[in-house]
């Protein structure tokens, strides 16, 4: 593919010039100004402070006559900032653009150790693939890195091969590896779908009901059966809530106040809504429970099976659409029309075998602390406790949530709310 770039003025040479040293006031006024003198074209720059050190970095076109005098006047002109300049030019300076990522590999740990950091970068290797660019995304409460890569084969389905490496490193070094494509398509996402319990929340709503009842032994015999494949989802819901039968309704609402937020979701969906997302959670569990906290966190979508209750009491039946596995993909597709998107603007959250459609058909689905058999379907898998996790995924920096916290009047971090 032919690369069209702005021509260099006639006479210039191609130039890289670089100074590092510590970030202060002035550093880049007085190294732009010494450019300016020498009439100096532009091609590309580049600035960077990481924690007090600046690495300011251009691409040019400059006189080569010119050379020695610039290069004394930039020494002499920084060296009161302590900095240190290169100029390279010539076959170090060729004309060669930024590399144009094709993917996005993000790596989440507490720790995260170098030796992490070198075992995907052999793996990489191993495959062609380049690192372009290595970014912190995160600095609480896990280490989160972005690693930008060049695949040298980037068509369609090429990067499966390398998500399997990865998932299989990722489990071996205990870190979380998530690896998308770059571009535009990361950027589009615009709707989050969460499952409900043990994604959402931290418990499971049919078993809480179940203790107020005195029902948990045979609530768990029949979730038994069903992972023992003897019955479908459908069938063992019916039988759970078959054992809740007579009990008053009002237990409803002391379920519904005990419920716990997993870590991090308060700051994920507030971060999501405050970006303009579209939030949802669809659940196998019940309306009548989780309807409060969607109110509570501004979700958009809200869609459960529905206890039946007569006289004030369950009669151990559901009414309505079950929904299921089934159910959930067609829901998140229902909720992408309603606002407008493309199934690949769309985002799936879940942690069982119920969400393995839901997160079939979205542009990007994240297992979270999932089973096995959803881990191999899913897109990219959290095996930390952090809701908030899927942010970084999305290539949503800490720096950034934070920023919109204290937007909001929140003081002080809250990677747990």
């Amino acid at each position: 593919m032919p690369t069209f770039e702005v021509e260099l003025q006639q006479g210039l040479k191609h130039a890289v010039i670089t100074t590092s040293g510590p970030d202060r006031p002035g550093v880049s006024a007085a190294f732009f100004t010494v450019l300016a003198n020498h009439g100096v074209q532009l091609l590309d720059v580049s600035q960077v402070d990481f924690r007090g050190r600046l690495m300011l970095s251009t691409f040019v076109g400059m006189d080569p006559l010119k050379l020695t005098d610039l290069e004394r006047e930039l020494r002499a002109g920084l060296w009161e900032f302590g900095q240190r300049v290169t100029i390279e030019t010539g076959g170090e300076a060729r004309s060669v653009s930024r590399p144009r990522s094709t993917h996005v590999i993000v790596m989440l740990g507490n720790p995260v150790q170098a030796e992490q950091v070198s075992r995907l970068g052999a793996t990489l290797a191993g495959f062609g693939a380049n690192i372009d660019r290595i970014n912190g995304i995160s600095n609480y409460p896990v280490t989160g890195l972005e690693f930008r890569v060049t695949l040298p084969d980037y068509s369609p389905g090429s990067g499966r091969q390398v998500r399997e490496a990865l998932a299989e490193l990722s489990n071996e070094l205990g870190v979380d590896l998530a690896m998308e494509n770059a571009g535009l398509h990361r950027r589009a996402k615009r709707l989050v779908c969460f499952d409900c319990d043990s994604t959402l929340i931290t418990g499971e709503v049919i078993e809480m009901l179940a203790a107020h009842a005195g029902k948990e032994a045979e609530v768990a015999e029949v979730t038994e059966r069903a992972m023992r494949g003897e019955l479908d989802f459908e069938e063992s819901l019916r039988e759970r809530v078959a054992t809740l039968a007579g009990l008053d309704a009002s237990v409803i609402d002391s379920v519904a106040a005990d419920i716990e937020l997993t870590p991090g979701a308060r700051t994920t969906i507030r971060t999501l809504n405050s970006m303009g997302y579209r939030t949802a959670v669809v659940s196998g569990g019940f309306i009548q429970v989780l309807e409060g906290l969607a109110e509570e966190l501004d979700l958009d979508y809200v869609r459960a099976n529905t206890l039946e209750i007569v006289d004030g009491k369950l009669t151990g039946r559901v009414v309505g659409e079950i929904v299921d596995r089934q159910a959930k993909a067609r829901l998140l597709a229902d909720f992408a029309q309603d606002s407008g998107l493309q199934m690949s603007q769309t985002v799936a959250v879940g942690d069982g075998a119920n969400d393995i459609d839901m997160l079939g058909v979205a542009g990007l689905g994240i297992a979270f602390n999932a089973k096995p058999a959803l881990k191999e379907v899913a897109d990219a898998s959290v095996n930390h406790p952090f809701l908030d996790e899927v942010l970084y995924i999305l290539g949503i920096p800490r720096e950034e949530i934070d920023y919109a916290n204290e937007a909001a009047g929140i003081v002080g971090r809250v990677a747990l709310d």
